[in-house]
């Protein structure tokens, strides 16, 4: 570790901006087309498409849709670019749109199986059985506030946020049935503490499993922004609970079980990331080898409860034998679809050589410590997907403490705002009204204090990960 004074003069360091750094490294190889009317064309198609996304909720059209237009448009775009160019060698577009196709397919596949374990478990009413479990103990709310930002700090490390707000706003929800003050600080809690715990984990959140697939962080140095990302979600959570009301909700009824080789399923899980990890770190397997294998392996538990219910069914004239194939239909394919359109759009974007600009103008600029901060910051308006998938595009040539602090503000970033990230959209669709857009901003201020905080721990406890006068 870094000497108290060195590591001190390392982190004012990384606050002074270094020009044109970004631009000293070299840079893929692009088209060129930024200045150009077709280069133009597509970067407004982009911005179209993504203007019908935010609006998603007023238009009541899904995300995916203009943005998977959008990607072919732009693709179509370059592939007439580079068949009517002289410069450009022939199927250019074909093996750029393949190269990016492909990153994508190993992303999709491997959020199948994360998906369909979920699903599973869920079907197996393993959530369930733990909400009727927190709920049945007669906890003060203050309690209750604390233990459900505890649990889904955790929980999101291995589900995502969206899954895990999901599951512990139902616990939140009955227990604070009537109370509105609580319902909305221990929400923006439920969205902090979620966004807070995928930042350290591989596959807490899609943007740190594009970090590990793009071999930028390995699996287990992820876990050092683990300290980071606890103070992004103990400084605001700590000043909201003083804000918390006193007493205790009415305790209910503990009346949900875990269905017929649920515990198993969840085993088999916890095996599936073992399995991964395990392949990537020694066989130097891509993460979705070991996912795919988990897939198997749910598929031969599926086939053992099919038999069990079989036999239970029998004679009867009621319910369904388990099918696995149900619940992997049941993924979220419009947020799948999604993840294709952004990613073909930017890759196009960059292929075009917009990244490598964008590069050069933030990165070289601004410096990469400010730049990773400006990063997060905007993935609370902007989704953070297309945003790290932009700063991978980019490779600014940045050392490992700055792609652990991109990690760390393109997850948290988006707790700043409830439309921020997919946990703070999707509780304001459950809450019935108690749980608004304002009612979030009226702590903002909290939460930027956590974000502020969690990035100059992350200066501070890594000192020793960032490069002297590179960090910028």
């Amino acid at each position: 570790m870094a000497a108290p004074l060195p590591r001190l003069a390392l982190l004012l360091a990384a606050l002074l901006p270094l020009p044109a750094l970004a631009g000293e490294a070299a840079a893929p190889p692009n088209m060129g087309l930024t200045s150009h009317p077709v280069g133009l064309a597509a970067l407004v198609i982009f911005v179209m498409a993504y203007v019908l996304v935010v609006l998603e909720e007023k238009l009541h059209l899904r995300k995916s849709k203009p943005v998977m237009v959008a990607a072919a448009l732009i693709w179509g775009l370059i592939a007439w670019q580079a068949e009517t160019s002289t410069s450009l060698p022939t199927g250019f577009a074909a093996e750029a749109f393949r190269h990016i196709f492909l990153e994508f397919c190993e992303l999709f596949f491997f959020l199948i199986v994360a998906m369909s374990f979920v699903g599973a478990i869920g079907e197996r009413n393993v959530f369930e059985a733990m909400r009727a479990e927190l709920v049945s103990r007669t906890f003060s709310y203050r309690s209750l506030f604390w233990l459900t930002g505890i649990i889904s700090f955790f929980m999101s490390a291995l589900l995502d946020n969206l899954t895990t707000s999901l599951i512990m706003s139902g616990v939140i929800l009955a227990v604070g049935s009537g109370n509105v003050r609580f319902i909305t600080l221990a929400f923006i809690n439920l969205v902090v503490a979620a966004n807070a715990g995928g930042a350290w984990s591989a596959f807490g959140d899609i943007t740190t499993l594009m970090v590990w697939q793009a071999h930028k962080v390995e699996f287990f140095e992820f876990f050092r922004i683990f300290v980071p990302s606890v103070v992004n979600w103990i400084v605001p959570a700590a000043i909201m609970s003083f804000a918390i009301p006193t007493g205790r909700p009415q305790g209910g009824v503990d009346n949900a079980d875990v269905k017929y080789g649920g515990w198993t399923i969840c085993v088999l899980f916890a095996v599936t990331i073992a399995i991964t990890v395990a392949g990537k770190q020694f066989l130097h397997m891509p993460p979705v080898f070991g996912m795919m294998a988990g897939l198997g392996l749910l598929k031969v538990q599926g086939y053992r409860i099919r038999r069990h219910e079989k036999r239970v069914l029998a004679g009867a004239n009621s319910g369904e034998p388990y099918n696995v194939f149900t619940i992997i239909a049941r993924a979220e394919w419009d947020t799948l679809l999604f993840f294709y359109g952004v990613l073909v759009c930017v890759g196009g974007l960059a292929t075009m050589g917009f990244m490598q600009l964008a590069s050069e103008h933030m990165y070289g600029s601004l410096g990469f410590t400010w730049a990773n901060v400006s990063m997060g910051v905007l993935s609370a308006i902007v989704d953070n997907i297309p945003i790290m998938y932009a700063v991978l595009q980019m490779a600014p040539p940045m050392d490992h403490g700055q792609w652990l602090l991109i990690t760390l503000t393109c997850g948290v970033g988006g707790s700043l705002l409830s439309v921020g990230s997919a946990a703070g959209v999707a509780l304001m669709g459950v809450s019935q009204g108690q749980y608004t857009f304002f009612g979030h901003l009226k702590w903002t201020w909290a939460i930027a204090l956590g974000y502020i905080a969690s990035i100059l721990v992350h200066l501070w406890v890594n000192a020793e990960h960032f490069g002297g006068a590179l960090s910028g």
